[in-house]
């Protein structure tokens, strides 16, 4: 590629796009999707459908998100009891299957979210406006309507289409700081009449809901997604992003009608996409990580057992629980696609303790969703499957592939960033802890900035979740290289304070 400009973003979006071609993703949309897309000049409109515009229906996202996929609302029966309902956007009926824009969204499978630039899936006159669930605009909806019992369980559910408006665009971190009581209702909680209401019966909800997938196995893993903070132009920081109330809210009903539509669709005859994750190939590495921390595990993997453990530790040492997250994280492994076919049998999702589990709730920014929502409108109509059983297998091995791809990319910028933040520390010191060990190499995770490096020197022994001293050694802001030596271990393993008293 040709050298770079100099200012730090337009440098790390330009390494961005090197990096999507050199991964097989397609970070420019092609000319025959322009020209498609300049024939959709607005939303999607069906007459019949069922009106539920007059719900307090609200999304509630990251800040600067625009590419909106769902939204929530609650309903309370006569008899008390707690209907939530999630509407997820109808993509399918702008971008249809075998067009431009559909040859395109399968081929990358996925939005690429970058440190400096989001390469979306779909145009963003679409993602981002005619098929978003945008605030005060009318839309079609597919929903998924979650009866719950009092203890967290889907005790019904139904699903159709249907009409949706969304009455307020809100963001995690202001709905989260108003649910804990540290902050002021945002704007539209206090202008949408019933709304704070809404927002509280919806929490409860989620928090019955988490309460009992955890009961039943589901990981508490605190995961710290760095982000990066900008001033102008210039790149000041890597920031972690812990969860909180308003993210674990949308998390849990995601979740529900993930398995409520993967149920719907098997009942139907209909094959899937199912998301899995198997069961973790290195247990053996994570009874390690417990045996160091004065606890035992069960030889064979045991997520209840494991749930059990990470709850303790939270509780022993919380400052330290991110770090035994991130071993953990890594430990078990990454998610993938398979096609679940009619009498056949596939895996669940070891860390979310489901068994029955697609996606389908973001359909602009994933094409497995999209897939899943012909198949689901298919159902409804009573017609027969656009994907039959090959066509998904297939499908699965592309989109795991892309997706891991797509992963791949935003690991690179997020360590150009990581190179540009560190350039100027050249021979520094940090405590770290170390998130991978192979045969390909030794990775290491330090906290300020929220980076990870390489280990190329003194790295014999090391592995997943051990505390070791390193120093900088070098930074290639191109490759995304950063490169430290590891000095000595500092005590100690993941979830646990080392004899200084440092935490990575």
């Amino acid at each position: 590629m040709n050298a770079a400009p100099s200012a730090p973003a337009s440098r790390l979006a330009a390494i961005a796009h090197a990096a999507m071609e050199a991964r097989g993703l397609q970070p420019d949309f092609p000319a025959d999707v322009v020209a498609e897309m300049r024939s959709i000049t607005r939303p999607a409109v069906e007459a019949g459908l069922p009106d539920l515009r007059g719900l307090p229906w609200c999304s509630i996202d990251n800040d600067d998100s625009r590419d909106l996929d769902q939204l929530t609302v609650a309903r309370t029966g006569a008899d008390g009891q707690v209907s939530i309902l999630v509407a997820i956007a109808d993509v399918d009926a702008l971008v249809k299957r075998g067009s431009a824009l559909d040859h395109h969204a399968e081929t990358n499978t996925t939005s690429v979210y970058t440190a400096a630039a989001v390469f979306p899936m779909l145009p963003l006159e679409l993602s981002t406006d005619l098929t978003s669930l945008g605030e005060d605009q009318d839309r079609l909806a597919m929903v998924i309507d979650m009866q719950m019992s009092a203890d967290g369980q889907v005790s019904g559910s139904n699903i159709y289409r249907a009409q949706v408006r969304n009455h307020a665009k809100l963001a995690y971190n202001a709905v989260a700081a108003w649910l804990d009581g540290t902050g002021p209702a945002p704007g539209r909680i206090a202008s949408v009449t019933g709304l704070d209401e809404q927002l509280r019966i919806q929490d409860r909800a989620a928090q019955a809901m988490k309460a009992l997938r955890h009961q039943q196995g589901a990981l508490s893993l605190q995961t710290m997604e760095a982000r990066p903070v900008f001033d102008g132009d210039a790149l000041v920081d890597l920031r972690a992003e812990a969860a909180n109330r308003a993210k674990e809210l949308i998390e849990e009903f995601m979740i529900a009608a993930n398995g409520v539509t993967a149920r719907y669709l098997e009942a139907k005859g209909f094959a899937s996409l199912r998301r899995v994750l198997r069961s973790p190939e290195r247990w053996e590495r994570i009874v390690s990580l417990a045996a160091g921390l004065g606890e035992r595990l069960p030889a064979t993997p045991d997520a209840r057992a494991l749930e059990a453990f990470l709850v303790k530790r939270r509780g022993a040492d919380p400052q330290g629980f991110a770090d035994l997250s991130v071993s953990v994280i890594k430990l078990l492994g990454r998610g993938e696609y398979a096609a679940d076919l009619p009498g056949g049998s596939v895996p669940g999702h070891f860390g979310l303790a489901v068994g029955d589990y697609t996606h389908s709730t973001a359909p602009n920014r994933r094409f497995p969703d999209v897939i899943t929502q012909r198949q689901l409108k298919a159902a409804l109509a009573g017609q027969s499957a656009p994907y039959g059983g090959d066509e998904l297998t297939r499908l699965a091995a592309h989109c795991t592939l892309q997706e891991d791809n797509a992963a791949k990319v935003e690991r690179q910028v997020r360590k150009s960033a990581a190179a540009l933040l560190l350039s100027s520390r050249i021979g520094a010191t940090f405590d770290a802890i170390v998130t991978g060990a192979s045969d390909k190499g030794t990775w290491v995770r330090i906290g300020q900035p929220a980076a990870e490096g390489r280990v190329t020197r003194h790295q014999e022994g090391l592995d997943v979740g051990d505390r070791v001293r390193v120093r900088l050694v070098h930074t290639d802001v191109e490759h995304g290289f950063v490169d430290f030596e590891a000095m000595d271990r500092t005590g100690g393993k993941a979830g646990g304070q080392d004899a200084g008293g440092h935490r990575a």
